[in-house]
């Protein structure tokens, strides 16, 4: 710990030999990090600039693209000056709001793959009233929910942390993720079910509404002709994809507390960078391959691709 202006410093202990690999480090996360910035920002200027997609569907795409850079801000930066410091440290109220972001985020990406998928089964089982369903202040509507009622839940969660009494001041991880709650003097009950609340209100729940739903869209597109089942798999797919990989990582931040001392160092580190690298990597990759209209309009800006 270390103590300037009364402000505590909390150690980020999870680099691997920084001082011999620190510029290794720093190219690679520069990297993926204007890898991130460039591949969603194209998408997202795609969609805004053309009339054709400007849709619900392509909406929230925008949205959930958006929500990947705004994660990716609030962890990137602050990698990339750790890697070039002598020491690697974050004020306290700096870790929680890094927590803070990292978590409401990652709840409002679950509850935008929801409402993307309740667009999508309204589009394919209700066509005749998608547009009456899925106006404009309907996609309004979620976008506000997505992002306010993660938001909410995590800031409390993120305030109550802070306020706790810290006896621990290294925290083993390249950021400030759920392994806060080490840092604490004691465990709190009270904290622990709560976040448990979270869990179950912006992960679990949606992720039952989008299995469900996705389950009827594939029923009915069984039973109808070609041509439904054709937009089904165009549209459905890239959605599924993006919500498999994200749920695996989530699967792993939550195991990766559960084992983090049984893991050695270098693995330890090797996960965490997974965390925030394969998602706001891989999200507007599958989207600009696998959706139609977004893959046609990149081949018209980008004539080789």
């Amino acid at each position: 710990m270390e103590e300037e202006s009364n402000v505590t410093y909390i150690t980020l202990d999870g680099y691997v030999e920084i001082e011999k690999y620190r510029y290794l480090y720093f190219v690679i996360i520069f990297t993926i990090y204007v890898l991130i910035i460039c591949c969603n920002s194209t998408i997202v200027y795609l969609i805004v600039t053309n009339k054709s997609l400007h849709e619900p569907m392509y909406i929230l795409i925008a949205a959930l693209l958006i929500n990947s850079v705004l994660f990716s801000a609030a962890i990137y930066p602050k990698l990339l000056i750790d890697s070039l410091s002598v020491k690697q440290i974050i004020s306290h109220p700096l870790c929680h709001f890094q927590f803070f972001i990292f978590y409401s985020s990652g709840g409002s990406e679950f509850l935008l793959l929801s409402a993307m998928a309740y667009d999508r089964y309204v589009a394919i089982c209700k066509p005749l009233q998608y547009p009456t369903i899925m106006r404009k202040t309907t996609i309004s509507i979620f976008l506000v929910l997505s992002w306010l009622l993660p938001a909410f839940q995590v800031a409390l969660s993120a305030m109550f942390s802070a306020h706790s009494k810290v006896c621990n001041f290294t925290l083993e991880g390249i950021f400030c993720n759920n392994s806060v709650y080490r840092l604490h003097c004691e465990t709190s009950r009270a904290l622990s079910v709560y976040g448990v609340i979270i869990l179950l209100n912006i992960v679990v729940l949606p992720l039952l509404y989008i299995v469900f739903t996705y389950t009827k869209i594939l029923k009915i597109s069984y039973q109808s002709c070609q041509e439904v089942r054709k937009k089904a798999a165009e549209t459905c797919v890239p959605h599924l994809l993006v919500l498999i990989n994200f749920s695996l990582l989530c699967t792993c931040d939550i195991t990766f507390l559960r084992l983090e001392s049984d893991i050695p160092k270098t693995a330890r580190l090797i996960m965490t960078l997974q965390l925030v690298m394969y998602h706001p990597v891989l999200n507007p990759i599958i989207y600009g391959l696998k959706m139609k209209e977004i893959s046609k309009h990149l081949k018209r800006l980008y004539p080789c691709t």
